[in-house]
């Protein structure tokens, strides 16, 4: 390990959290991992990780703990169950939350982990995708006080281009809320403009290239776009994800009397693909819907 580097614990190695751990490897840190799933941990041991037995045992031995887990109930399960983070927790450590979940979970959460244990809590969901945490290009959007977002710093830097400060804890849930909104929503107009670009007759493929630079331009269009055309189902973020992400929005938009009908819309087209058993598909696939195609 690095001189003067912290220890680490990463828990949740999923699609996100796998190529964050690889990155944190690369870069000479020492992490501890473990997992609700253990094989999902072997490729990452033989790069130098070291397994624990449990959630408790990862706090135990790390500085900082990163978890990116599915949704509330899975972070309050990792964090507070038998032999939960929370057991191993003690004043000093810092727990780096990168889930998307519900900002006033996120809250409690956070005030019942340092009443019980001392350890603090910092929200910091990404954006960016697999090939953003993969290359390092992730957006961290922060929630916490000042002094721990300087400690979390320089190991984030490793894993995103971004890292910014929105507020007190549960301000970068909410961030990623907005993300997710517009996202969502955009998923969701993508692909109609897909389909009225190819039953139009015109080359639907060169439409990237040909709005660069144009006001309807964006990273959705670049990215997504092509695969919506082609029906590249390649698999970089969960239908899942976004509608619970979405049906959150929705959660916050009552509470906060905020009107929200496109993020309504765009929900409940992920909700028809989710019936329709695809909730595990790529989120280009909900053009399916669009095309006509048997879903």
């Amino acid at each position: 390990m690095g001189q003067n580097k912290p220890s680490l614990g990463y828990i949740g190695l999923g699609l996100m959290g796998a190529p964050m751990t690889g990155r944190l490897l690369e870069a000479d840190y020492e992490v501890a991992i473990w997992g609700r799933t253990p094989a999902k941990l072997d490729r990452f041991v033989e790069l130098g990780a070291e397994r624990r037995q449990t959630a408790a045992d990862v706090a135990r031995s790390s500085d900082l703990v990163f978890t990116c887990l599915s949704d509330t109930e899975a972070v309050e399960a990792v964090v507070f169950g038998e032999e939960g983070i929370a057991a191993g927790g003690a004043g000093g450590k810092l727990l780096v939350d990168m889930s998307s979940i519900r900002p006033d979970a996120c809250r409690n959460m956070a005030a019942r982990l340092e009443r019980e244990t001392g350890m603090r809590w910092m929200d910091a969901p990404v954006s960016g995708g697999v090939i953003g945490a993969e290359t390092g290009n992730l957006t961290v959007m922060a929630g916490g006080n000042e002094a721990d977002f300087e400690r979390a710093r320089e190991v984030v830097a490793v894993l995103a281009r971004r890292f910014t400060l929105m507020g007190p804890i549960g301000a970068g849930q909410t961030t990623k809320l907005i993300n997710q909104t517009i996202v969502g929503c955009g998923f969701a107009v993508l692909a109609e403009a897909a389909a009225l670009a190819v039953r139009a007759g015109i080359d639907a493929g060169r439409l990237p290239e040909a709005l660069a630079g144009g006001r309807a331009d964006s990273l959705l269009l670049q990215q997504f776009f092509p695969k919506m055309v082609a029906g590249d189902m390649t698999v970089e973020s969960h239908i899942r994800t976004i509608l619970k992400d979405l049906d959150t929005v929705s959660d916050l938009a009552r509470a906060t009397a905020s009107s929200m009908p496109m993020a309504v819309t765009a929900a409940e087209l992920h909700r028809l693909m989710v019936q329709r058993g695809h909730a595990g598909a790529d989120s280009t696939a909900i053009a399916a819907l669009y095309r006509g195609d048997p879903v």
